[in-house]
């Protein structure tokens, strides 16, 4: 199995690092391909290997809006970490992906027998829903948002 190991992984220190790439398995999704619905059960997540994947939100009355798009090394979900465990935003290959696939109820097994491990994953994680927040707000910003006051 190949594991990316920069990105979301390399932020990981190297024994919780090894310690989460002990419990994933290896996946692919052809171009296309809804991985999840926005609303939906999470029960795992990944690590992009290769490949592209749009994150979107269902807005009423219009198609899906893409609010940003992942590549190797991200982590891609990250609602499996809290409850109620659904997918706050949906998620579609834009390419071939290749990916490494975690079992969320595992991992989170696994962070409550190791607490350490639990911290530097949750810290982790926070962190790219921080960076996920502010991508949200700024594309929702370019898409809704009123338009240039210099414009003529």
């Amino acid at each position: 199995m190949t594991v990316v190991r920069h990105g979301f992984l390399g932020a990981l220190p190297p024994g919780h690092r090894e310690q989460l790439v002990a419990t994933a398995r290896d996946v692919s999704f052809p171009d296309g391909t809804r991985i999840f619905e926005e609303g939906g059960v999470a029960d795992r997540f990944w690590i992009i290997r290769s490949g592209h994947v749009a994150l979107d939100i269902h807005v009423p009355g219009r198609s899906e809006a893409v609010v940003e798009t992942l590549g190797e090394g991200d982590l891609l979900g990250w609602s499996w970490l809290f409850e109620p465990y659904r997918w706050h935003l949906g998620a579609q290959a834009r390419s071939t992906v290749s990916a490494s696939e975690f079992d969320a109820e595992r991992v989170r097994a696994a962070c409550e027998k190791d607490p350490s491990f639990g911290l530097a994953l949750t810290n982790c994680v926070a962190q790219v829903i921080a960076r996920r927040l502010k991508s949200t707000r700024i594309r929702l910003l370019d898409l809704y948002g009123p338009p240039d006051a210099g414009e003529s």
